[in-house]
């Protein structure tokens, strides 16, 4: 690959709230390799109510028993992961869906109380090197195996962290928030992971945005071949160029 690649990593809203970021997917695409990682973890609780399965949920984590695990699978890879390798399709990408079980990308022990579920994943993108090779844009549903080779649940930061982490080149993190805000309320455009790990030491950054930090950090941990991450606000016009381009949100980079 001539040009650093990018992992982008989606949220799993409807399509229609995505489309500007889809185009913005396929337009950077043509000049540089480009992996999408998709979320859905609204969508799947939905569904699990009309399906009366109970979301159960264990340090801000969803816990996946079997049962979820079964409903997991087909909204993740059979609803949204279809839904988004449609759409990039009808906007002239070569969009090829894979899982993070496709020979055996993500993988990684369980974790507790969480069940079927791994958090802290890591990744091979081997497979992931010879799409983009050969011209494709991947589309990659977040769930990795377990030791004894079950499929899990792996958060879709988690997941991207851990396909940069291997595959290099910068992850993209698109949320709904502008990045992480210091203690006087401005945004920070640029932190080391250091300086991250000392904000959330100190308690400013909390609730939502420390698993997010903490997947962008994750990014760029020791054997990584990534050399930066970006927390970016998805719902801004051309959030994704703004973000790679133009310095928009919260920036990492290797220390």
């Amino acid at each position: 690959m001539s040009s650093p690649p990018v992992t982008v990593k989606l949220g799993g809203t409807t399509i229609v709230e995505q489309q500007d970021v889809l185009r913005e997917i396929v337009e950077e695409r043509r000049t540089r390799p480009l992996v999408v990682v998709h979320g859905g973890g609204k969508r799947l609780t939905e569904w699990l109510e009309q399906l009366g399965v109970e979301s159960r949920w264990h340090d801000g984590r969803r816990v996946t028993d079997d049962a979820a695990l079964e409903v997991f699978l087909a909204v993740i890879s059979g609803v949204i992961n279809a839904e988004l390798t449609e759409v990039l399709l009808s906007l002239g990408a070569r969009a090829v869906g894979v899982r993070g079980i496709d020979d055996g990308m993500i993988g990684g022990p369980r974790s507790p109380g969480l069940e079927r579920v791994i958090s802290e994943p890591v990744a091979d993108a081997s497979v992931l090197r010879d799409l983009l090779a050969a011209g494709y844009l991947p589309v990659v549903a977040p769930m990795g195996l377990d030791p004894a080779g079950r499929i899990c649940n792996v958060n879709a930061d988690d997941a991207a962290a851990a396909v940069s982490a291997s595959l290099g080149g910068e992850l993209v993190l698109l949320t709904d928030t502008d990045g992480v805000r210091g203690a006087d309320g401005e945004r920070i455009p640029e932190l080391t992971p250091q300086q991250a790990a000392a904000l959330i030491d100190e308690g400013i950054i909390a609730g939502g945005m420390v698993p997010k930090v903490s997947s962008a950090l994750r990014a760029l941990g020791p054997g990584s071949r990534a050399d930066r991450s970006v927390i970016a606000d998805g719902r801004t016009q051309r959030a994704l160029h703004r973000a790679l381009h133009e310095g928009a949100g919260t920036g990492f980079g290797v220390a």
